[in-house]
């Protein structure tokens, strides 16, 4: 196997170093939590180095070059969509290799259909579904895993609804460590748990929510060596921004007019618009893009504390469907606020009714996803109709998790049984359209043709 490609120049001092989102203490090492030790805020990686266009050695035209190039090498951290993009990335320390299953490298669709009920000319969905564990999460877990590793930790461990915990398992298995996963009893879907436990994690249902979870977390890192890798974990925010670096590679470099997220502890906004800052401070970009956010409407802690006007998050207990965002005190609102700001996004959010449609709307251009990423169409569709979204406008999609992450979800609401008993049964009868449910028939060739030809007199989505 051939060496990696690397640069012959580098970006300028591309030492990191942690700082409060805070306070803006800056330190070289983070505490068990990554909390700031002045005044308890979260962290962020910074590269003191980065000033502007001058700070990159090779020309603008040589490192997107170098990255593409990458994708040719048979080399593991070449190969992998994150670590090909390491000019922009914390740098391991000699010796130490990352930890990779080949992540990142995931497709951008386009959805004619979608666009259409949108109301948008061109609608592109960048689907992180396709990462090796099956969401988004895996990019910014092979970093975290990476640094895990090479300050000599055994254990790992997160609190999770589902994605986190199937990818942090895998991860922590392929470099060697043991994995400990906190979740939710009850409120999960198996498909991702039942990753976990193929991974080989050690497997904890607390009879809390997640933010319950994450409290006993906390605990159980700061009394045992354990290494924390929740996306309060600086380290993972870095290598999920990478699906921004590699979105705008895709685009040929042409800035979309909006991308629009799935919001649930926030962490993957954060390190999308931390990544799109970076990126047009570097002159990589000349604009930056509107991010928005949208939330399930049962788990709208940012959303409310926005058309609040309030400065402070409100915590809530989370209902939704929507697991993956079925969080009520998102840790890294602070972060995302700021991403909100500095690009002029928004943020919105979806009835259970809504993501349940989007979702076999997106299924109809071919394209599956989880339940969460789905509240992405909500939010593009109501924000063409408040007019912050124009027809003519580029607008991305971040799809974050696959559609066999929960598959249940998917059987019962095309066997219409998804509502049933719930407050939203009325309300979802609308939903009869979007329904596919199998069809029971006699072992002959004649009912199958009957089927057929009533199908064939139904109008196409």
């Amino acid at each position: 196997m051939t060496e990696p490609i690397t640069s012959s120049a580098t970006l300028q001092q591309k030492t990191s170093r942690l700082r409060c989102i805070g306070c803006g203490v800056v330190s070289h090492t983070a505490s068990q939590n990554f909390r700031c030790e002045e005044c308890g805020d979260l962290l962020e990686i910074y590269y003191p180095g980065w000033s502007g266009v001058g700070a990159a050695e090779l020309s603008l035209h040589e490192l997107r070059k170098l990255w593409l190039s990458r994708r040719m090498s048979s080399w593991p951290e070449d190969q992998s969509g994150v670590w090909r993009f390491r000019e922009l990335l914390p740098s391991l320390k000699g010796g130490f290799s990352c930890i990779t299953l080949r992540e990142g490298n995931t497709p951008l669709y386009e959805l004619p259909g979608c666009a259409r009920i949108a109301g948008v000319n061109q609608l592109f969905a960048k689907h992180q579904g396709l990462n090796p564990t099956g969401s988004f999460k895996d990019t910014g877990m092979t970093t975290a895993a990476s640094f895990a590793r090479q300050e000599g930790f055994r254990w790992v461990a997160c609190a999770s609804t589902g994605n986190t915990s199937a990818s942090m398992a895998a991860y922590a298995s392929r470099g060697g460590m043991r994995s400990l996963v906190l979740i939710p009893e009850g409120k999960i879907s198996w498909g991702k748990l039942s990753q976990a436990l193929d991974y080989g994690a050690v497997t904890c249902q607390l009879q809390t929510d997640f933010d319950g979870c994450m409290r006993v977390l906390n605990e159980v890192v700061q009394r045992m060596p354990v290494y924390l890798l929740n996306s309060v974990n600086p380290y993972r925010l870095e290598g999920q921004k990478t699906a921004a670096i590699e979105l705008l590679e895709q685009l040929h470099w042409t800035v979309p007019d909006h991308i629009i997220v799935p919001g649930g502890n926030l962490g993957n906004s954060s390190a999308i618009g931390k990544a799109l800052l970076e990126l047009c401070d570097l002159g990589l970009i000349s604009r930056l893009p509107k991010l928005s956010i949208i939330q399930a409407a049962g788990a709208n802690p940012l959303v409310r504390m926005i058309r609040s006007g309030a400065t402070q998050l409100e915590a809530m207990r989370a209902e939704t469907f929507a697991t993956a965002i079925r969080i009520g005190n998102p840790a890294s609102w602070k972060k995302a606020m700021r991403v909100l700001q500095e690009t002029g996004g928004t943020a919105e959010e979806a009835t259970e009714v809504e993501i349940a449609e989007a979702k076999a709307q997106i299924g109809a251009d071919g394209i599956g996803c989880e339940p969460a990423s789905a509240v992405t169409l909500v939010g593009a569709r109501k924000l063409v109709r408040q007019g912050f979204i124009k027809r003519g406008e580029h607008v991305v999609l971040i799809l974050t998790g696959h559609l066999l992450k929960d598959p249940e979800f998917t059987l019962k609401f095309h066997r219409g049984e998804l509502f049933s008993g719930s407050p939203h049964e009325l309300p979802a009868g609308s939903l009869a359209a979007q329904q596919r449910a199998p069809v029971v028939l006699e072992a002959n060739a004649d009912a199958v043709i009957k089927i057929l030809e009533a199908a064939e007199r139904q109008p196409t989505n």
